[in-house]
């Protein structure tokens, strides 16, 4: 039978939430940093190239993050 390594998976807990986390802050910085608001502007005016630019920037961010946990 094998066992879990509970070490390891409340480490991955741990650095998704923080993954996560740090996600979250960078996306508010930006749409604070940014003159409209970023959500009413995809949502209600269908603005097909800001969700790009948006989607580039959460993928970006997430690779960058997850590099840096991963070491």
């Amino acid at each position: 039978m094998e066992y879990i390594n509970l070490h390891a998976v409340l480490s991955s807990v741990i650095f998704s939430l923080l993954g996560t986390a740090l996600l979250l802050v960078s996306f508010w910085i930006i749409e604070k940093l940014t003159p409209e608001n970023t959500w009413k502007e995809i949502s209600h005016n269908k603005n097909v190239a800001l969700a790009i630019v948006m989607g580039a920037f959460i993928l970006g961010m997430s690779i960058i993050i997850g590099c840096a946990i991963h070491g």
